[in-house]
């Protein structure tokens, strides 16, 4: 059977699917902002391959750790739907300014100063936060998260709605929640059990302990720890965190930060050393070749299967989880985050007076200045 398409009328061209220009992208001596570049692909020698490109979207905040601002999170929305929509682009890097964070979730000052006792206005923001973490969830591309540094908070949740994450071995991730007024409800509540198992989950979420990229990696939760410190020219493992053995005196210790005068000796060691994300950088390329060399439409079909597991779970509480943080907003997220964002009139000091805050909250009384008072840091 012969078919000839063309006899009938079609319609030339290649149709624009952006919903963004450029607007609220900018450059990087314009922090805080959301940088979009488009970078070649490199073959394994590193060699520009024509016509295809990845996308480096990366966060630019560093004197804030790259903590997003409302308009940064505006900027990975639209950076995700570019991503996606253009068809000459093979993969996304997710990435940070810097060698200290990767993400820290979001800008604490601006929580501080303008969300906190306006709940309604964070609901609105929220809406934005949920769909920075959809926009991941849907590209149509494979995301890579580069941690270049710490990853926390709602950097931590934004970091696990991708893909596949390379990590700098001086990355530390975790929670901040608890401990600032907030909640890890965007995202990682939903399926972290899937990746450290229901207890050592649970204890990530709520403690707000900070763990090792090394420990991650052991534990699952991420792909790879990549050493970036260089001493005498040679690449160094992160001397901070116990990495040359699995096992002492019958406990597991492997990825466990040193204590004592062995971590005085690694912080030495680091004041020695040079930042290099050569071997990072080598490992985040050899994973976009991998996806170049992959059908493109199969590949997005396999990642999705994966996806959707995730996405599932996060579908089903984020419009909640919106209500219940904008209401906190007139309560321990007040609390939480002044105490945080204003440490510096306070000699330092960045959370409440916990112990007397549940001692008002026992005797059954309302937020007031005297309770204000009473548990917020002192200036000094």
């Amino acid at each position: 059977m012969n078919m000839d398409i063309y006899k009938w009328p079609r319609e030339e061209g290649i149709k624009n699917h952006d919903l963004f220009g450029e607007e609220h992208f900018g450059t990087m001596d314009q922090a805080p902002c959301v940088v979009y570049d488009k970078r070649p692909l490199l073959d394994p020698k590193g060699n520009e391959v024509k016509g295809l490109y990845n996308v480096w979207l990366t966060l630019n905040n560093p004197k804030q750790f790259n903590s997003y601002t409302t308009d940064m999170v505006k900027g990975v929305i639209a950076g995700f739907h570019r991503a996606s929509m253009d068809r000459d682009v093979v993969a996304v890097i997710f990435t940070a300014v810097g060698d200290k964070a990767f993400c820290t979730g979001g800008n604490t000052v601006e929580y501080a100063h303008y969300y906190s006792m306006k709940p309604h206005e964070y609901a609105l923001y929220m809406d934005l936060f949920n769909g920075m973490v959809d926009a991941i969830y849907m590209c149509k591309k494979p995301v890579i998260c580069r941690a270049n540094g710490m990853r926390v908070a709602g950097g931590q949740e934004i970091g696990m709605a991708t893909d596949i994450t390379i990590s700098s071995d001086l990355a530390i991730y975790g929670q901040a929640g608890p401990r600032h007024g907030s909640a890890p409800a965007g995202g990682s509540t939903d399926y972290i059990m899937w990746y450290l198992g229901a207890e050592k989950g649970m204890w990530n979420c709520i403690s707000c302990e900070m763990w090792s990229s090394y420990k991650m990696q052991y534990n699952g939760m991420i792909s790879k720890a990549i050493p970036v410190l260089k001493k005498d020219g040679k690449f160094i493992r992160n001397p901070q965190v116990i990495t040359d053995k699995v096992v002492e005196d019958g406990a597991i210790v492997y990825g466990e930060m040193k204590t004592g005068d062995a971590a005085k000796e690694a912080k030495a060691i680091i004041k020695e050393c040079e930042t290099d994300f050569t071997l990072l950088d080598a490992e985040v390329n050899k994973l976009c070749w991998t996806f170049a060399n992959l059908m493109p439409q199969c590949l997005m079909f396999s990642i999705d299967g994966i996806r959707q597991k995730k996405k599932f779970f996060w579908d089903m509480s984020k419009l909640p989880n919106r209500h219940w943080l904008a209401a906190n907003m007139n309560a321990e997220a007040y609390l939480g985050f002044n105490a945080f964002s204003n440490k510096k009139l306070t000699g330092g000091v960045d959370v409440c007076d916990f112990l007397e805050y549940r001692r008002i909250c026992a005797e059954a009384k309302p937020y007031t200045q005297e309770l204000l008072d009473a548990v917020l840091p002192k200036r000094v």
